[in-house]
């Protein structure tokens, strides 16, 4: 068994096991057992989801914390998500990465999914950012101050095993 100590500040969020728990104060805690969780800039509210990779992290976010209904609508949303951005994609790397994340969504490991998608997020950015639609440091970051917002109705993320 393996153990996580996770430190957050005052006004963090963390989502475990689909309930959101907002800290006043800083705290230290240890999960000392396999639980579903995100914290912080990890979870990203409905408003970022601007971008096709956004939209493809959200609904891996959704199947990940989501209630069981939500997850099985997330996971939905995810393939038809990352079919769409493979039709329009020239990278082969991306391709493979959505391929990648979408497969260990299906396993149920859609926090390392997510991992991937961030990075795919960070490609679509700098290619955004090249052509001119987005200007520099324009993009949204996962997370924020409200990111209470983007827990499904019964939500948690991050697992530990």
């Amino acid at each position: 068994m393996s153990t996580l100590v996770l430190e957050l500040r005052q006004g963090d969020l963390l989502v475990v096991n689909g309930a959101p728990l907002r800290f006043r104060n800083r705290a230290r805690i240890e999960l000392t057992s396999r639980a579903r969780f995100l914290f912080g800039k990890q979870i990203m509210t409905p408003e970022l989801a601007t971008t096709p990779a956004r939209r493809i992290y959200f609904a891996i976010q959704t199947a990940y914390i989501g209630n069981e209904e939500e997850r099985e609508r997330g996971l939905e949303l995810a393939r038809d998500l990352i079919a769409e951005f493979q039709e329009v994609t020239t990278s082969a790397l991306v391709r493979e990465a959505l391929d990648s994340a979408l497969t260990l969504a299906e396993q149920d490991e859609c926090y390392q999914a997510l991992k991937l998608v961030r990075r795919v997020m960070q490609h679509e950015d700098a290619v955004l950012r090249s052509a001119g639609a987005l200007p520099e440091a324009a993009a949204p970051e996962v997370g924020g101050a409200d990111a209470a917002a983007a827990v499904p109705s019964s939500s948690a993320s991050g697992a530990v095993a």
